[in-house]
């Protein structure tokens, strides 16, 4: 963006033509055109780039909305280190560029370097029905609709359109579809973030070629459209509902973001655009509540060791542009989400969702997420779904899987079945679950009996109900999901962490393989050293402090087979960046870290060492203290965390002190432990593998969570209207009759 003020910004803004969005229609034969009719017909608005014009969303800078010339100059400086360098080969980078182009007449790029051959790598994946090709083709919805031609700047090569469209036609959007021949497809559909974004692409590409023929199903682009819309909206009701299966995850948050703002920018359906608006608005209001210095500080259903081990996580560029609290500088290069929302002509966020982020003190957020399903209930015939579902129904068999539930005994039959028909094990990715379907002989009978007797294991992908708890102070916060599936394995849930900022957070795990081999992070498998747990432990949090105790539930004994793939490290370990805190002590097997005001004490039941590692041979992120806390011993330990800041907690030196007064005391049976400290912020505490959790006499709450909880509003669960408030403003979601209203308090 080579010399563009915010005022050149905000006029090349608000004159953009609507041609370069999707509310343009073409007449279903060509490479560009829209998904819909002529800018402003459908009542839409604009789209891309443009401003809305009072269509289905409220005018930005309406009351109750982001400022829009603050929002604008966020936009404009991170759309500036977007484009400080074009990749022909990237499809986010060139949409950055293609977005800026039309806002700034100045803005040069070598737009020729978009080559056919430039993105050979995206055909490669698309062709041969590689998994994640569905963020491919998401991302390409873009390049189709921002390529106008208008500009040398606005255009790209018609091959590149056509080979994307072609793509676009070609593809399989759904597991059920006709199987193509000399295929194998890799493509995981099934995932909450997978479904919505294959129904958001399959909805775009029949509407923008409602009379072309697509490949696979024989289908006009406008029956594409049809069935996909529905499944949106279902999709849509169901966050509404139940929150996030995949709660809070760093990575996967992301694409259910992407996808959103891709139907938001880019649909000319009005009910469509306000209920992707208003789905758009609980993945913010959920990132909000857990926001501290422009990091996702909070528990999460999925994530890897690449992503959790920072020094900056996936969203942070995110939060940045949304929030504008974040201490450090964007990350570089074109972000999958920040682009797309920097360059949004239509969405808005919501006022309050920014106070929520940014607001003084905010104090405890309680949330409650996704569907209580018990895999260790007796097997029957006839298992009963909660909520109106069927476990029978091969149409209910997504929203299971959705759910990581392939593990799960009352999913069996209709599993193996769909799995029969449409050629599900043929997928690389479900070479283990196919082994394990040979090893009971196909036979569904004994597969139930056998997933049931071994569920803290084989059904180590099931999210399950999740009530999360969160405290958040200005220096430091604190996050932990309750109580979940204890002792049983999860390949990549993230139970808490204490976090001072985007660098510097401590965590633990319990780890199922050893060190990740290589220099990336990436290396990690799932589960694995960082990722996941071998066994998820038992925890409790009452604002500043929590307890979390690791007992397995399931060890060699359960089952050599599984034990031999599975088997988990036979000790516990912490994630502490020495590099990243400007005090480390160590006294009485605590572990106290400070940053700036910000502190954390963490404590080990078993005595406790730090791993050393070879920057030749594993991941150490650019680090050169050690940072890995090993407890060794047994896979069985307690670990008890406080954060402080120096406004409650006084000096460095007080904190310590205040801690140390009483010692933690854990007693150890053979069923389990028991555990009691006296928290210099909470009082005196007990807790332990059975039993409740009770601060100064007074048992608290580990479940039955509202779906939110703050001091800006209480949800109920399964409530379907969401009403928030600030002192600055308001905003209600009316999920059942679509109704979307923010304004000032």
């Amino acid at each position: 963006m080579q010399g563009m003020g915010r005022r050149r910004f905000l006029a090349g803004t608000a004159g953009l033509a609507a041609g370069a969005a999707l509310a343009a229609c073409s007449n279903g034969s060509g490479t560009g055109g829209a998904a819909g009719s002529t800018p402003g017909s459908s009542g839409a608005g604009t789209g891309v780039g443009g401003t809305t014009g009072g269509g289905p969303l409220a005018v930005p800078g309406a009351p109750g909305y982001v400022d829009e010339a603050v929002w604008r100059a966020r936009a404009e400086a991170y759309l500036r280190v977007a484009t400080a360098k074009a990749n022909p080969s990237e499809p986010t980078n060139i949409a950055a560029h293609l977005l800026v182009a039309h806002r700034d007449p100045g803005h040069t790029w070598d737009a020729s370097a978009v080559t056919v051959a430039s993105l050979q790598d995206k055909w490669d994946q698309l062709d041969t029905f590689q998994d994640t090709r569905d963020f491919t083709l998401m991302y390409f919805q873009w390049l189709v609709a921002l390529a106008d031609g208008k500009t040398p700047m606005t255009t790209l090569d018609p091959a590149v359109l056509d080979a994307i469209r072609r793509r676009m036609l070609d593809n399989r959007y759904r597991y059920d579809d006709p199987y193509p021949a000399g295929k194998v497809d890799d493509q995981w559909y099934w995932s909450e973030n997978h479904i919505i974004i294959g129904l958001v692409n399959e909805y775009l590409a029949g509407r923008r070629w409602p009379d072309a023929t697509f490949t696979v199903t024989g289908l006009s682009g406008a029956k594409h459209a049809e069935r996909s819309r529905a499944g949106i909206l279902e999709w849509i009701h169901e966050r509404a509902r139940f929150g996030f299966f995949e709660w809070h995850s760093h990575v996967y948050m992301k694409k259910n973001v992407t996808p959103l703002l891709t139907l938001i920018e880019l649909a000319d359906d009005p009910d469509l655009v306000r209920a992707a608006a208003m789905a758009l608005d609980l993945c913010v209001l959920d990132m909000a509540a857990h926001d501290h210095k422009g990091t996702y500080t909070a528990s999460r259903g999925r994530t890897y060791a690449k992503d959790k081990t920072g020094p900056r996580e996936g969203t942070y560029d995110m939060f940045k542009l949304l929030f504008d609290d974040a201490t450090f500088d964007y990350g570089g290069g074109a972000d999958s989400c920040a682009t797309y929302f920097a360059g949004a002509a239509r969405y808005r966020t919501p006022q309050v969702l920014i106070d929520i982020a940014t607001g003084a003190a905010p104090g405890v957020v309680r949330e409650r997420h996704g569907i209580f399903v018990d895999a260790a209930a007796p097997v029957t015939d006839k298992p009963e779904a909660p909520f109106g579902y069927d476990f029978a129904d091969p149409a209910n068999l997504p929203f299971w899987w959705s759910q990581g539930a392939l593990g799960m005994w009352q999913l069996a039959d209709v599993g193996l079945a769909e799995a029969e028909k449409h050629r599900i094990f043929e997928s690389p990715q479900m070479a283990q679950i196919k082994a394990l379907v040979a090893l009971n002989g196909g036979d569904p009978k004994r597969i139930k009996e056998w997933e049931r007797a071994n569920h803290a294991v084989v059904n180590f992908g099931q999210l399950r109900e999740a009530n999360t708890y969160a405290w958040r102070g200005d220096e430091v916060a604190l996050a932990t999901v309750l109580d979940h599936r204890f002792g049983e394995m999860r390949d990549q849930i993230h139970v808490w962490q204490a976090t001072i900022d985007a660098e510097a957070f401590v965590f633990t795990t319990h780890p199922v393989t050893d060190l990740p081999k290589g220099t990336e992070w990436s290396k990690d498998a799932k589960p694995g050293y960082w990722t996941g747990e071998g066994s998820i432990p038992r925890s409790a949090q009452h604002e500043r402090t929590a307890v979390h105790i690791y007992q397995p539930a399931w060890d060699k004994s359960t089952d050599a087979l599984l034990w031999s793939v599975f088997g988990y490290r036979d000790f516990t370990h912490a994630f502490v960046p020495q590099d990243r805190f400007e005090e480390v002590v160590q006294r009485d097997g605590w572990t106290f870290v400070r940053k700036g005001d910000g502190y954390i004490a963490l404590w080990s039941w078993r005595p406790t060492r730090w791993r050393t590692y070879d920057p030749a041979t594993n991941p150490t992120g650019g680090m050169t203290k050690p940072f890995d806390l090993v407890a060794d011993g047994g896979p069985d330990n307690v670990w008890i965390v406080e954060v402080g800041d120096r406004p409650a907690s006084g000096s460095f030196a007080d904190f310590q002190a205040a801690i140390l007064k009483v010692a933690p005391t854990v007693d150890r049976a053979p069923a389990g432990f028991t555990v009691a400290w006296t928290s210099p912020s909470a009082g005196r505490m007990t807790f332990g593998s059975t039993g409740p959790f009770t601060v100064d006499g007074k048992e608290r709450k580990l479940g039955d969570h509202p779906r939110h909880e703050s001091k800006w509003g209480t949800v109920d669960h399964l409530a379907t209207t969401y009403r928030l408030a600030s002192d600055r403003a308001t905003l209600t979601l009316d999920f059942d009759a679509t109704q979307r209203s923010a304004a000032r308090a």
